[in-house]
Formats: structure tokens, C-alpha cells, sequence
């Protein structure tokens, strides 16, 4: 690899097979790089515990692998279907010298929203960083081939969820304590084939103002990161062979990102190095501007 941002990371990305919802990484044939060789941690995190939604592989494998790296013990959200990605993930924070627990299950569940935190809590001893990473994504041709079934589910995994979350991890969370969400650069691109997906992540950003006005006077700051085109299990699912060739060609570097290229945000918005952060949508795409 070199230093140059164009060609750091991979440029394309052949022969890849699309997959079935959810995605696993490990059926894909190009492994998304997580910071597996190459993060290395400074002890921002030291002593603490963060509930990462989606930790299972893609951007939230890579912030839990940052996480444990950094100093903090890691409780992992994904569904069932994902347990060989999840295991994985797991054994690689374990590897960095940290706890990890498993919560598979549906965010679309609000019981389990609930049950996510309280178990978290309870094995791990407190929740000081929140990380609403998981998200569905939905794709149409045209406005007709909207489902509306889909739709509700897209909204209950992509809103819903991070709200109920947050009303369940607040009243564990102590002064200093933070809340990341994964909004999208569709929040403000909004391609006309994902225009459900593009507006839950619209909605996102909203939901990121609000709390942190919300919960500043508690001393919790709450940010989000907004990914470009990242490779990760969820490209697969949303995009044909010939398109996911030349993710990321589009934007000013050129390429897609991988998720160790997004876990410094996260670590940044969760450690005392963003203490005057609240409020904030990092853009992190490659150079396509959010604003």
C-alpha cells in the first residue's frame, strides 16, 4: 500500500457476486480490510464499554476492532443470520486484550432494544459509548416498486431503533459519556434508487441535532459519521456484479473506502480528542460534500 489516498485501498473491485439480505462478509471473494493489520491504539478509550449495532462485520467490525484496540470492552448487535461474521469479530476483540459479548437479534424488535442495553449493563458493568452503526437498505427502479412493508421495516431498523436505543442506554450514561450514529452521504445525494434508505439516513442527521440539543445539559454528546461508498457487505446486496466493479469511481479520490478508513471518526467522536464535538455529521466519502 502506499500513502496515496487515491491508491492506498483497493480502486476496483471484480467479480464479486451479489448476495442475499443480510450480506456476509464471509462470502465475499474481495475481504473488506476492517484495520485488522494496521490499527493500532493509543489508549483513548481505556476502561470503558460501547454497544455497537451492526459490530458483526463492515464499518461496525472496524470500530469494534478500534474500540478494543483503544481500551474498551465491546458488546456486539447483528442478526442471527450473521453469527459466522460476528464470531469473527468477536475473537479479534478478544485478540486486543478486551471483553466481547454476543446480542444477536432484531432491532426492528423494540423489547429487544431494550434487552440490548440492560444485557450490556449487566455483563459488561456500564455503557459509556452508543453506537448506532446497523442499518437495512432497500433499493427501487421506480417510486411504483416501493413496498410498503419494506418501508416500515427500513424505517423500525434505520430510526426507530437508534431512538429506542438511546431511551434505553441514556439513564445508564454518566457526564462524558457518547452516542454515534451512521447517517450516509445519501442523506444528501439521495440516488433516486434508494430514495427509502436515502431518507431514513436523512432522517438520521436530523435525530443526531436533536438529541445532542437534547441531552448537552446531561454532559453526553451525541455526533454521527456519514460513510461515501465503503465496501462492505451491504454493496453486494444493493448493486449488480458490473456496478459494484467500480464503487467509488465517482468520487474526487477515485475509490471506494474500507471500514478502517472510517473507524478514526468513530474513535474520535467517542474519546475526550472530540470533547467539543456534539451535534456533528463527519463526512467521510471520499470527497463527494455533504454540505
Amino acid at each position: 500500500m502506499t500513502n496515496d489516498p487515491r491508491t492506498s485501498q483497493p480502486t476496483r473491485f471484480p467479480s464479486e457476486p451479489q448476495q442475499p439480505a443480510p450480506g456476509l462478509e464471509a462470502q465475499m471473494r474481495t475481504k473488506p480490510d476492517h484495520g485488522e493489520e494496521s490499527y493500532v491504539g493509543k489508549g483513548l478509550l481505556e476502561g470503558r464499554v460501547a454497544l455497537i449495532t451492526g459490530g458483526d462485520s463492515g464499518i461496525g467490525k472496524a470500530v469494534a476492532i478500534a474500540y478494543a484496540r483503544e481500551g474498551a470492552d465491546v458488546a456486539i448487535s447483528y442478526l442471527a443470520q450473521e453469527q459466522v461474521d460476528a464470531d469473527e469479530t468477536k475473537a479479534l476483540v478478544e485478540k486486543a486484550g478486551r471483553r466481547c459479548i454476543l446480542l444477536p437479534g432484531d432491532l426492528r424488535d423494540r423489547g429487544h432494544c431494550v434487552d440490548l442495553v440492560e444485557r450490556t449493563v449487566a455483563e459488561l458493568g456500564s455503557l459509556d459509548i452508543l453506537v448506532n452503526n446497523a442499518a437495512a437498505q432497500t433499493v427501487n427502479e421506480d417510486l411504483a416498486d416501493i413496498d410498503d412493508d419494506d418501508m416500515q421495516a427500513a424505517f423500525e431498523a434505520n430510526v426507530y431503533a437508534m431512538i429506542r436505543l438511546a431511551k434505553a442506554a441514556v439513564p445508564h450514561m454518566k457526564p462524558g459519556s457518547t452516542i454515534v450514529n451512521s447517517t450516509s452521504i445519501q442523506a444528501k445525494v439521495a440516488t433516486e434508487s434508494m430514495i427509502v434508505y436515502a431518507t431514513t439516513k436523512g432522517a438520521i442527521a436530523s435525530l443526531t441535532i436533536g438529541l445532542s440539543n437534547l441531552l448537552a445539559p446531561k454532559g453526553i454528546r451525541v455526533n454521527a459519521v456519514a460513510p461515501g461508498p465503503v465496501w462492505t457487505p451491504i454493496q453486494p446486496i444493493a448493486k449488480p456484479t458490473n456496478e459494484l466493479e467500480k464503487l467509488g469511481q465517482n468520487t474526487p479520490l477515485g475509490r471506494a473506502g474500507q471500514p478502517a478508513e472510517l473507524a478514526p471518526a468513530y474513535v474520535l467522536l467517542a474519546s475526550k480528542e472530540g470533547s467539543y464535538i456534539t451535534g456533528a455529521v463527519i463526512p467521510v466519502t471520499g470527497g463527494i460534500p455533504m454540505y
